[in-house]
């Protein structure tokens, strides 16, 4: 048996940082362990730690019977009286193992138990600790490289940067101050693995948390964040205080806040815009510095066909699509960026088309592209009433257009959509920053936005054209 058994709890406890009845249990459950394989391990035991005598005291409870079978689990009555008088034929009573007599080989696995009971404790306790930091911003030291991610010194408890999460160009050498986003703790076979990143919208969010007061008290609120780590991001800020200018109080004096932010995140430029519940209003701001001509909005299907003079294309573009990809994550919508003259070309190259049906005017085949009609097939699945209704004109006149179509098609004499190439660039939405989260945060409301604009985001196909 462990000689100076409470010493050994004490310090188990203070170096671990355990409680002493975490380490007391473990102790218990191992000399559990140890007397089943020692006594049998059909038997029925008890353990306790006697503090005061500060030993493992051992039980083993037996049946009472006329008769014993199986001496392990069974007793006789006569036997049983010499140490209970009460005791009755049915009962069970419990026998103290006065001197288990232990061998060096069941004292070392009871020792391995404890060492392993006090380690899973250990990592519970680590877990939840840590648990409880997820969102928040986090210090710590780089301290080595395992396949090819960076293990970070927390304190307590190791984390990992993985190089998917490290700012490109970014090279961290041992003893590098590292400060991330800590995005989640998960349980593994080895414990709580503690996630980082550095690339991660929410990082940017935490930042300007971290730099603006205005923030931190609830004036200024950040409604969405967007980035392409490294290169360029977007935020979007409101104020609860119409006196308050967001975007001035997020840059602060000489730009030394934005700055401040911009030097963490290794020179990444960052568009600060005011944020319109209003989307057309907020994409105009969003796709700055370009000057929008005009702005079509699917609210369903969260699209947006954007239009631009020729001079303003390639600054609504952007480098490499950079800026409408920005755009299309801080707004959550699907852009499409055309130019004007592009656009024209479009819709009389359609009007051309659909005027290939004698009962379709040229008056009513720009009404038709106007609204979305742009090809012979789109006429020839039209519903009547609807066509009716959108051209105007009654439902016999929409019906003989619509024989008409379908007589052409069968006659196979037209050419059924305009013979184009298309100019379109388009960016969709991907993964983003969407709306104030945070640990004391209980409005169930938010919360479900939240969650709807990031399963709607993830869903959604990055994707990025230029023909």
């Amino acid at each position: 048996m462990f000689s100076e058994l409470g010493r050994v709890i004490e310090t188990l406890g203070k170096e671990r940082g355990i409680e002493k009845d975490i380490v007391v249990k473990a102790v218990e459950q191992a000399f559990l362990v140890t007397a089943r394989k020692k006594y049998g391990i059909q038997g029925e035991y008890e353990t306790r730690y006697n503090d005061g005598d500060d030993d493992i005291e051992i039980y083993q409870y037996k049946n009472v019977v006329d008769e014993v079978r199986d001496p392990i689990v069974e007793i006789t009555l006569a036997d049983a009286k010499e140490l209970d008088e009460e005791v009755e034929i049915g009962d069970q009573i419990g026998i103290k193992i006065e001197n288990p007599n232990f061998s060096r080989v069941d004292v070392q696995t009871a020792r391995q138990i404890i060492f392993q009971k006090v380690r899973d404790a250990e990592r519970e306790i680590l877990f939840a600790e840590f648990k409880h930091k997820e969102g928040e911003l986090v210090t710590g030291i780089a301290r080595r490289y395992e396949r090819g991610n960076i293990v970070v010194d927390l304190g307590k408890a190791d984390a990992v940067l993985s190089r998917r999460e490290v700012i490109p160009g970014e090279n961290f050498k041992p003893g590098d101050r590292i400060q991330a986003f800590l995005t989640e703790v998960v349980m593994t076979n080895r414990g709580p693995e503690i996630r980082l990143s550095r690339t991660s919208p929410l990082f940017l969010v935490k930042l300007f948390e971290l730099e603006v007061p205005e923030i931190q008290d609830g004036t200024i609120e950040i409604k969405s964040a967007a980035r392409e780590p490294g290169q360029r991001a977007k935020i979007a800020v409101t104020s609860v205080d119409k006196d308050i200018d967001p975007v001035g109080a997020c840059v602060g004096m000489k730009g030394s806040r934005v700055q401040n932010v911009v030097n963490e995140l290794q020179g990444e430029k960052i568009d600060i815009v005011k944020w319109a519940d209003d989307v057309d209003t907020f994409a105009r701001a969003a796709l700055a510095p370009s000057e929008i001509t005009n702005i079509q909005i699917d609210h369903e299907d969260h699209t947006m066909d954007v239009v631009v003079e020729e001079d303003q294309l390639s600054l609504a573009i952007g480098r490499r699509g950079q800026n409408v990809r920005l755009a299309a994550m801080l707004s959550g919508y699907k852009i499409n960026i055309i130019s004007k003259t592009k656009l024209q070309e479009r819709i009389q190259k359609s009007v051309a088309n659909l005027v290939q049906i004698s009962s379709i005017t040229d008056t009513l085949a720009q009404v038709m592209v106007q609204n979305g009609i742009q090809a012979i097939g789109d006429i020839a699945a039209a519903d009547a009433t609807e066509l009716a209704e959108l051209l105007e004109v009654d439902a016999e006149q929409a019906t003989g257009i619509i024989n008409d179509t379908i007589a052409a098609i069968d006659a196979g004499n037209i050419q059924l959509q305009a013979d184009e190439e298309e100019e379109l660039v388009s960016a969709s939405a991907v993964p983003a920053y969407h709306g104030i989260i945070n640990k004391e945060q209980s409005d169930d409301e938010s919360q479900d936005k939240f969650s709807d604009a990031e399963r709607r985001l993830r869903e959604e196909l990055a994707a990025f054209k230029l023909k």
